[in-house]
């Protein structure tokens, strides 16, 4: 078990380095969005790749962060009953939540995006729109990034749950921090 917890210690260190990069991506998004309106608005001017920008940094900025948040507990939860539960209970459930839905989509989301993903590299797929940035291939690539982040982080969550379970570990999230950490 022990070697199982280190290695939960070495997904959380990857998915918090990983976060805590992704986080300035949220900085450039907002500089990016007043860049295209004061041009707009300002001087009556646009870039069609400086639009396309924003969504390509929105979609790498969630996208990565997914495992982030994971780690911190600071994904979508119905806590009614779940914050009201022991320790080893909230292990129990979200034990069988990683393995009957967090790993089978994450499964699955590789399965259904992998040939979409080949695909638009084999064809050297371009901009979106004319002038735009050609790198949809790399925002397609996306999808599979995030769906490995979440599953390795779920993954070290799992090891938690049963390290919880079998009393050698007492909390599911011991390094349990803020963005701002």
């Amino acid at each position: 078990m022990r070697a199982a917890l280190r290695l939960a210690d070495g997904l959380d260190l990857f998915s918090r380095a990983i976060g805590l990069g992704a986080r300035w991506l949220a900085v450039l998004l907002v500089l990016v969005q007043f860049l295209v309106v004061v041009l707009r608005y300002v001087w009556g001017s646009s870039f069609v790749w400086m639009q396309e920008s924003v969504v390509y940094v929105h979609a790498a900025l969630f996208m990565l962060a997914i495992g982030y948040a994971y780690l911190i507990d600071a994904h979508v939860r119905v806590d009614f009953f779940y914050g009201r539960w022991s320790e080893r209970t909230k292990a129990w459930c979200d034990l069988i939540g990683i393995v009957v839905t967090v790993l089978p989509f994450c499964w699955l989301l590789w399965w259904a995006s992998w040939g979409y993903v080949e695909r638009s590299f084999r064809l050297g797929e371009g901009p979106m729109a004319r002038g735009g940035l050609p790198l949809q291939p790399y925002l397609k690539a996306l999808i599979l990034v995030m769906a490995s982040l979440l599953a390795l982080q779920a993954l070290s969550i799992a090891i938690r749950a049963v390290a919880v379970i079998t009393g050698r570990a007492e909390t599911l999230f011991p390094q349990k921090q803020t963005l701002s950490a």
